[in-house]
């Protein structure tokens, strides 16, 4: 696996999954404006990451927000096991406040095996946050409150998200990654 094939089987799984499914109704406008970072980590220890996130969370709060909004950070080779994935996200926050980003930048999940607490391994509404490969995603707080006072209702998102994937299914699901 290359990187470049990394990150296209990423831009396929934004645009017809994310976007295309409209998951996340913030998301297409970044994307298709060219300001989203796609960074593939080579590191194969939690220790190597956690260098790599600190690196690229100092980039993206120095960065334009007009030229760079939000990176994702996959991670292909390291926390492949959602329990120790799961795990890892107390230690990215605790970057964050180490870095006094804290209200600046967040970090958002998704992995192959995502698993919302309160469902089964194989729920459909899981497939939301399934990602062909584990990744951060570092956002601006900034960018997150816009978005939020442009919807009356946030939880929406989410219900309607559970709603389409329902309405989707396994097969519709399958169906998206077909040539």
């Amino acid at each position: 696996m290359t990187s470049d094939e990394i990150i296209a089987a990423t831009r396929r799984w934004l645009e017809r999954s994310v976007i295309g499914l409209n998951l996340c109704p913030f998301a297409e406008g970044v994307y298709r404006g060219g300001r989203v970072r796609m960074r593939v980590s080579e590191c194969r220890s939690a220790s190597g990451l956690l260098a790599e996130l600190r690196s690229e969370l100092t980039a993206l709060h120095a960065a334009d927000p007009g030229q760079c909004e939000t990176t994702l950070l996959i991670h292909p080779w390291v926390l492949a096991d959602f329990v120790e994935y799961n795990d890892f996200l107390e230690v990215c926050e605790a970057a964050i406040v180490d870095l006094r980003l804290e209200g600046e930048l967040q970090v958002a999940s998704f992995h192959p095996r995502y698993q919302f607490e309160g469902t089964e391994s194989e729920d459909i509404e899981n497939y939301t946050n399934r990602s062909p490969y584990p990744m951060l995603h570092l956002l601006r707080e900034a960018s997150i409150e816009r978005a939020i006072a442009a919807v009356p209702d946030i939880d929406e998102i989410y219900r309607r998200n559970i709603r389409t994937l329902r309405g989707l299914g396994f097969e519709g699901w399958q169906r998206l990654w077909r040539e």
